[in-house]
């Protein structure tokens, strides 16, 4: 009739239909890895007893005063020339006693993951200092509305396990104001455990007061810390950073979970050697422990040994390389052979463009990331431009490709209903198919992902509808989320006591 139409579902039904789980969801976060196995048993041993050499004998230099002591406290040794050495008892004893596993909390309990052992987790990482415009096409100066805009889109995605600031507000110039504008981003608009950094060590007691207000008054953040740190006390090649080791010593203060990462470069801060380099790296980042065990033992430390790799021709930083993806692979093996847990940085692609280069990066290294069983893979969603760049188109193709993934680790159930001998019978003697059969049904949706992004029409059809590529269904899904989810994670009595006591620039 004119004038009457039917009334269709808004984009809210549809949004909150999109973003729920299917009654047995197919892929869930936290499948198991470990199958992939660069290094046998026997290059294990190699590339940790070289590790315990280079403690035991070079040891590290610009160990900070606090630091020296406390060190030296717990059985390391000062040469005498300017090093710290570690005896190979007292790096045992620090594995030993490191915590194994330990719950990343989100603000939302549902939300929560337990870090360590062999499962594994996606989730972001980096610094972008530019952002692949929605409407141009072309990077630009990554801001503080981007930041609050990555985080409210990646809120949404259900395989980005945890959330680190994955650009850098380049319009905020102070660094107190932009660590705390940082953090005021995270917990506005997210309820998922979150990670950021602190540049200086004074700056983490104010923070934590802010995250005290979110966590309903004076302490209770630190029962419960929804935030990890992100820190790199590691200078390679094999010395300490003072401000890095000060922000750990804050960070333990005040119960703050620490990620310790180690970012050398082969060829640069590290040997060209992939197994010169893994050994150098593993020791680094075991001094990082050494140092968490000497401030207080089994405090969670996230195990970050992240092998970076350089162009060897042009210096040039390459996160997508077939290099990147097996010295990832190889530290997560080596991090979980010691049982500790992993921490690697993976799925950050060269590409600028979101084209065949993206998809190929993204996909191998982050595939062989998750094989080998890396607990939590940093850097896995939004990230381009060798980490120079964000992506909000970026951030919803990768999440569907962390499903394929996941899938993939899932691997296949062998089991009598699976095997399906009665379906067969069943088939062969009756219709001759198995379209609409019970076991067919059965399986559909506990079986079988099937993609919300990626075309799987007849090659007619795609071009009817308008030939899309990639990059452009992702824009469309991106913009759909930035308009339409704006949560309210923070009460306007929590809002108005943070913007009443820092500077927050975000309007």
């Amino acid at each position: 009739m004119a004038g009457h139409r039917v009334k269709r579902g808004g984009r809210r039904e549809r949004m909150a239909q999109r973003a729920s789980k299917p009654a047995i969801d197919p892929c869930p976060p936290g499948q198991i890895g470990g199958v992939y196995k660069p290094l046998s048993d026997t290059d294990l041993h190699r590339i940790f007893d070289t590790a315990l050499d280079l403690l035991e004998k070079l040891g590290l230099g610009e160990v900070p005063e606090r630091l020296h002591a406390d060190l030296l406290a717990v059985g390391a040794i000062d040469n005498g020339e300017g090093r710290v050495l570690f005896p190979p008892a007292l790096v045992n004893e620090a594995i030993d006693q490191a915590a194994k596993t330990f719950t990343l909390h989100g603000r939302d309990p549902a939300r929560s993951i337990e870090v360590g052992g062999n499962k594994v987790y996606f989730g972001t990482g980096g610094a972008a200092v530019q952002t692949l415009d929605l409407d141009s096409g072309i990077y630009r100066p990554s801001t503080l509305n981007d930041l609050h805009n990555f985080t409210r889109l990646q809120d949404t995605l259900a395989n980005v396990s945890w959330y680190t600031r994955c650009c850098v507000a380049t319009d905020v110039p102070d660094n107190f104001d932009l660590d705390v504008n940082t953090a005021f981003a995270l917990i506005k608009n997210t309820t998922k455990p979150t990670a950021t950094s602190f540049t200086l060590a004074e700056y983490v007691a104010p923070i934590v007061e802010m995250l005290d207000i979110a966590a309903g008054g004076p302490g209770e953040f630190s029962k419960r810390p929804f935030m990890k740190a992100h820190i790199s006390p590691m200078i390679s090649p094999m010395r300490y950073g003072e401000d890095a080791v000060d922000v750990v010593y804050e960070c333990i203060r005040h119960n703050i979970p620490i990620s310790c990462i180690t970012a050398a470069q082969a060829g640069a801060t590290a040997p060209a050697t992939l197994a010169g380099f893994l050994a150098q790296s593993l020791a680094e980042t075991l001094a990082s422990l050494l140092m968490v065990h000497a401030i207080r033992p089994g405090f969670p430390m996230v195990f970050s040994n992240w092998p970076l790799v350089i162009d060897l021709r042009t210096g040039a930083f390459s996160g997508g390389s077939g290099e990147t993806a097996v010295l990832n692979a190889a530290s997560a093996q080596l991090s979980n052979w010691l049982g500790l847990p992993s921490g690697i940085a993976c799925s950050m692609t060269d590409a600028k463009a979101i084209d065949a280069q993206y998809g190929m990066e993204k996909g191998l290294t982050s595939m062989a990331a998750a094989l080998a069983g890396g607990n939590l893979i940093y850097e896995s969603s939004g990230m381009t431009a060798s980490l120079l760049g964000a992506s909000f188109e970026a951030f919803v193709l990768d999440d569907e490709m962390h499903s394929n993934t996941y899938r993939a680790l899932r691997g296949i159930e062998v089991s009598d209903e699976n095997l399906g001998f009665d379906a067969i019978c069943d088939a062969v003697l009756g219709d001759g198919h198995f379209l609409g059969g019970q076991h067919t049904y059965a399986a559909m949706e506990r079986d079988y992902f099937y993609p919300s992004l990626a075309d799987r029409d007849e090659p007619r059809t795609w071009a009817e509808n308008g030939a899309q590529d990639a990059w452009a269904r992702a824009r469309i899904r991106a913009r759909e989320i930035l308009t339409e989810h704006n949560p309210h994670y923070l009460t306007p009595e929590q809002e108005r006591e943070i913007r009443d006591r820092f500077n927050i620039l975000h309007p």
